[in-house]
């Protein structure tokens, strides 16, 4: 069943979000008022070497308060390829460059509230380029076994949307 949408209004805007509020119609005829959030795309890479280890984020989320391993994952600029963005997100976030990146998964993260998209690549090698140039990313970067993903999920050490669909299809997709 499609909602029917009449009208969107800003509530609230700046370059990083566009909050609205929406006149929609949902099945049966009932008509309420929706919140949503418009933000732009993002891109990001899962980074693997060939020890078997993912290359994570250990940072903290003042939101939620909360702790936790992340890919690295960052806005898409304009005119930037969502290939080239995860590549400088990696380096801008890790200190490390990735290798040749492949398409791994597309994800809308919050499609319940947010039109949020991230593309997702992976590699399976980098190399280390020095220290990250955006230190206030992370506490520390830690290359972490990947079959400790269902473990670290399962501790609520790995939490968000995003880093835990590209882990958990990585796993499925690679056996």
């Amino acid at each position: 069943m499609r909602w029917t949408v009449y009208s969107e209004k800003p509530l609230y805007q700046d370059r990083w979000l566009d909050i609205r509020v929406a006149d929609i119609e949902i099945p049966g005829g009932r008509r309420l008022e929706h919140r949503l959030i418009r933000s732009a795309p993002g891109a990001g890479a899962v980074v693997t070497n060939g020890a078997g280890e993912v290359l994570l984020l250990w940072r903290h989320r003042f939101i939620t308060d909360s702790w936790g391993y992340e890919i690295p994952v960052g806005g898409i600029e304009s005119g930037e390829s969502p290939e080239s963005a995860a590549a400088r997100e990696v380096e801008e976030e890790t200190g490390w460059r990735p290798g040749p990146l492949r398409p791994l998964i597309y994800t809308q993260p919050t499609s319940g509230i947010s039109d949020s998209e991230h593309h997702i690549f992976h590699t399976d090698n980098a190399e280390h380029i020095g220290e990250p140039t955006e230190v206030w990313e992370s506490e520390r970067i830690d290359w972490v076994a990947l079959h400790r993903v269902p473990e670290l999920i399962s501790n609520r050490e790995i939490v968000s949307g995003t880093t835990m669909n590209a882990l958990l299809y990585l796993i499925a997709a690679t056996g």
